[in-house]
């Protein structure tokens, strides 16, 4: 793979997941970069090939990462560009030299005695099958609004309610960490307050009813509760990449949880 300009190779091109410890977080606008005739082909096919496997999948408009620095001990600087889903197929074509990793935010939603609440990608969704937290692609803000950690806040809030049923202020989610993937996606991760895990599990039911009386899919067909990675795998299916890394982190950081 090589590297595009302004991309800082170690922090988006590395092979393993990477965890960052962030105090100061400043996002800025950048330009996509300009895909080559033969990249441009690439992702149409890779496109179509996959909306063909997943007809519920849709070419809307999100922010994708194109630079990710340090900014002085404990700060980042993170550099956005307006794309659609469409550019990400350019991921799964091994000669692309144009394609940008996602931009992401997670919710860590705990329960009062400790675990962490996980789900499972429904069908219909992009990533069917594979457990993860909740959360989702940011999307770029329309107008003039800026994309900061504010709008950070208010996306991670409205995926968490979305997924899960569970409407928490954004206010209330306080910034945990900065993952990096495997293939440079960028995830931006939120701490929620603990909360039973009865009211979860009914919050969730409720979403699940109301999604189905809707003709929809929910975005998650399962929710579960873990305490530490050796329960990752007794989830069954894949799981994305930062999963294990951030419940391992959270395991040490909360050992009393």
């Amino acid at each position: 793979m090589r590297q595009h300009e302004g991309v800082t190779e170690p922090l988006l091109r590395a092979s393993s997941v990477k965890l960052l410890d962030v105090h100061r977080l400043r996002l800025v606008e950048a330009a996509a970069p300009c895909l080559s005739p033969d990249d441009r082909v690439a992702m149409d096919r890779a496109w179509e090939k996959a909306v063909r496997a997943n007809p519920s999948l849709f070419d809307g408009p999100v922010a994708a990462c194109t630079r990710l620095e340090q900014e002085g001990p404990d700060g980042l600087v993170l550099a956005w560009a307006r794309t659609t889903y469409r550019q990400y197929a350019l991921r799964k074509v091994p000669s692309a030299t144009t394609w940008l990793p996602s931009l992401y935010v997670s919710v860590l939603q705990p329960t009062d005695d400790g675990r962490l609440l996980v789900g499972r990608m429904s069908p219909s969704t992009a990533s069917p099958g594979r457990w993860q937290l909740p959360g989702g692609c940011v999307e770029p803000p329309a107008g003039d609004e800026p994309l900061d950690v504010a709008a950070l806040h208010r996306h991670a809030a409205r995926e968490l309610v979305e997924e899960t049923g569970l409407d928490t202020p954004p206010g209330d989610l306080t910034p945990w960490l900065v993952a990096r993937g495997t293939k440079g996606s960028i995830g931006v991760v939120f701490r929620a307050p603990s909360r039973p895990a009865s009211l979860l599990l009914d919050r969730f039911a409720a979403l699940v009813a109301e999604e189905t009386a809707l003709g929809r899919d929910p975005e998650l067909d399962r929710i579960a509760f873990v305490r530490s990675p050796a329960e990752l795998p007794g989830l069954g299916g894949d799981r994305v990449d930062y999963l294990e890394p951030i419940v391992r982190r959270y395991e040490r950081a909360y050992p009393s949880a």
